[in-house]
C-alpha cells in the first residue's frame, strides 16, 4: 500500500513541478503585438459538412472582422445535408459583406480524413495570393480582433503557425464535468510553454483556429502530408514546427458554439481520437488505464480506506491534483470543488479511451459525421 502510495504522490509532484507548469493555464493571447508595417493578405479556410445550427453565428463572426489588410472567406461544404451553404451566405448578406465564398467539396478519395480533405479543397481555391491561411471550425465564434490579433503576433514573433484553443462550451452538467478536464488533459499532454519553445521537439495545435503561413505550409509538403491524422491539429503543429516557430494558446476571443449535450455525446468526442493517440496500440492501451488507475483512483481509495503513511501519501497525492486544475477550473469559471472531483472525472476519461480502442477494433474508429475515419490496423 505504501508503495503504491507514495508512486501516485510523486508522479504528481512530478507532474506540478516538472512538466513546464502546464497546470498553471498561463499561455494565452492575451494583449496585442505590435501593428506591421504592412497587413498581409489573408484567406480563412472553413470546412463545413452539417452545421446549420452554428453556420450562421460562425460566418457572421468570420466577416465582421476588423481586419485592416486584404481578408477573404473560403467555406468548403463538405456534402452538407441541411443546407448548411445557404445560411453561410445569408449569414454574409445579411452582415452586407461580400467577403465569403461558398464552394461544393469534391468526393472524399481514399487515405483522407473529412475535414483534411475539405480543407485542401479551400486551401486550393485561396490559391497562392494569401500570406496566411486561417484555417478555423464552422462552430466557432470569434471576437472581432481575432485575426488582427493572430497576424500581428505572427508577424511579431516569425510564427509559422498561431493556435488558438477555443472557449468550449460547458453549460449542462456533463460539460461542466468533463470540459475543463479535457483542456487540462490535453495541456498535461501537450504542455503550450513546451509546445511555444523554438527549440523544443514538442509540438502541437488546436484545430478550431489556426493561423498558418501558407508558403511555409507548401514547402512542409502542404496539407497531404497529414491526410489521414485523426488528431490532424497535433499533426499539423507538428509538421509546422519543423518549418519554423509555433505558438498555442488559450484564448477567450473564440468561443465554441456546439453544446457539447450530456454524458454520451462527450464520451462520444473524447472516444473519437483518444485510441489512435496511444497509436493504436493494444499495449499503450494498457499501461495507459494502469497508469490512470495509479495516478487518479488510487489516492482518493488510499485517503479514504488505508492507515498510516499510505492514507498519508493518498491524501497529498489527492490534494495535489485538486490543486492542479484550479487555474483551469478558473478559466472556466467554475467552483474550485470539482477539484476533488477529478479522480472520477479521470476514470470517465479511461473508460472513453477504452470505448475508443473497442469502436476501432469494430470498425468504427474515428467516427465523425458518419463516417469511420481511423486507419485499419
Amino acid at each position: 500500500m505504501i508503495g503504491l502510495a507514495l508512486l501516485s504522490l510523486l508522479i504528481w509532484i512530478g507532474l506540478l513541478g516538472f512538466r513546464d507548469q502546464f497546470w498553471l493555464a498561463r499561455e494565452t493571447d492575451e494583449g496585442m503585438g505590435p501593428a506591421p508595417a504592412a497587413w498581409p493578405a489573408v484567406v480563412a479556410v472553413v470546412p463545413a459538412r452539417d452545421e446549420a445550427e452554428v453556420i450562421g453565428r460562425a460566418v457572421a463572426s468570420l466577416v465582421a472582422q476588423d481586419y485592416p489588410g486584404d481578408f477573404h472567406i473560403v467555406l468548403v461544404d463538405d456534402g452538407s445535408s441541411d443546407g448548411t451553404a445557404a445560411l453561410a451566405r445569408e449569414a454574409a448578406v445579411a452582415a452586407g459583406s461580400d467577403r465569403l465564398t461558398v464552394i461544393a467539396g469534391t468526393p472524399l478519395p481514399a487515405g483522407w480524413t473529412g475535414k483534411l480533405w475539405a480543407m485542401r479543397n479551400g486551401i486550393e481555391r485561396a490559391g497562392t495570393a494569401p500570406h496566411y491561411l486561417w484555417c478555423t471550425d464552422a462552430d466557432i465564434a470569434h471576437a472581432p480582433d481575432t485575426l488582427r490579433s493572430l497576424v500581428a503576433r505572427s508577424e511579431a514573433e516569425g510564427l509559422v503557425l498561431n493556435s488558438l484553443m477555443a472557449e468550449l462550451r460547458c453549460d449542462s452538467l456533463a460539460e461542466k464535468a468533463l470540459i475543463p478536464a479535457f483542456v487540462l488533459f490535453f495541456q498535461m499532454l501537450y504542455p503550450f510553454r513546451l509546445v511555444n519553445r523554438p527549440g523544443a521537439r514538442m509540438a502541437a495545435a488546436a484545430g478550431g483556429c489556426m493561423l498558418i503561413d501558407r508558403a511555409a505550409l507548401a514547402k512542409a509538403g502542404g496539407i497531404a502530408v497529414i491526410a489521414d491524422a485523426i488528431i490532424d491539429d497535433c499533426a499539423m503543429g507538428e509538421t509546422m514546427k519543423r518549418q519554423g516557430p509555433i505558438r498555442l494558446s488559450l484564448t477567450r476571443r473564440s468561443v465554441s458554439l456546439r453544446p457539447y449535450g450530456g454524458w454520451s455525446e462527450i464520451i462520444a468526442m473524447i472516444s473519437r481520437s483518444a485510441y489512435a493517440q496511444l497509436g493504436y496500440s493494444p499495449w499503450m492501451l494498457a499501461a495507459t488505464l494502469v497508469g490512470m488507475l495509479i495516478v487518479y483512483v488510487a489516492p482518493p481509495l488510499l485517503a479514504l480506506f488505508a492507515g498510516g503513511g499510505a492514507r498519508l501519501a493518498g491524501a497529498l497525492a489527492w490534494a495535489a491534483m485538486a490543486v492542479c486544475f484550479q487555474p483551469m477550473l478558473r478559466f472556466y469559471r467554475r467552483s474550485p470543488l470539482w477539484g476533488l472531483a477529478l479522480p472520477a472525472i479521470g476514470m470517465v476519461y479511461a473508460a472513453a479511451t477504452f470505448l475508443s480502442a473497442w469502436q476501432h477494433k469494430q470498425g468504427r474508429g474515428g467516427m465523425w459525421k458518419g463516417r469511420a475515419q481511423a486507419r485499419i490496423q
